[in-house]
């Protein structure tokens, strides 16, 4: 049996992390077994960390708050990422704009709350639920140096009905939960 390993970057509620946890860590899809084998932070005082060590693992903390520009704690990240030997890097919400120094040199995919190319950035939940659209979603996609612009992976959609901004917010991340393992055993376990 092959095991293919993952490393999670993450910055703070850690909600995907641990669907990922609960649904991935450690469990075999079609022969293959996925395994966390590097978390990571770009804040100290993430609650994905709580999150993580109640299923045993620990987080490496890398605060780009250390760094005197981007491309230096990316190439701090893209270093700790190859010396773990992984797979695929899952980006679960990790709210940093990453460089070519990481899009260029890493396997990488991106949780986005909303249908893109629509509402990128960081505001995608707010921007999507004040727009006249129709639907919302979640979209999986690869990394690129360009700002949620890489290839589209997977998309899941839901129709506006007549929820308000919190039930909005509910149902993307509900959705999240499911569409990003589900796309990492997609892409993993063939």
């Amino acid at each position: 049996m092959k095991t293919k390993k993952i490393a999670v970057l993450f910055s703070s509620n850690g909600s995907n992390l641990e669907a990922i946890i609960k649904k991935l860590h450690n469990k075999r899809f079609n022969g293959t077994k996925i395994k966390i084998s590097l978390l990571i932070c770009n804040n100290k005082n993430a609650f994905g960390i709580v999150r993580a060590r109640k299923y045993g693992l620990e987080t490496t903390i890398i605060s780009h708050e250390d760094f005197t520009c981007r491309q230096e704690f990316d190439k701090v990240l893209v270093e700790k990422i190859k010396s773990a030997n992984v797979d695929l890097v899952v980006l679960a919400g990790f709210m940093r704009i990453l460089t070519p120094v990481f899009c260029d040199n890493v396997r990488a995919i991106n949780l986005h709350p909303s249908i893109l190319p629509l509402f990128k950035g960081a505001n995608a939940i707010k921007e999507s639920f004040q727009s006249d659209m129709q639907i919302g979603g979640v979209s999986v996609h690869w990394v690129s140096s360009e700002l949620d612009s890489g290839k589209i992976i997977a998309q899941r959609s839901f129709k506006r009905k007549n929820r308000d901004f919190k039930a909005w917010e509910k149902k993307i991340h509900a959705i999240e939960h499911k569409i990003l393992p589900k796309t990492i055993i997609k892409l993993l376990c063939k």
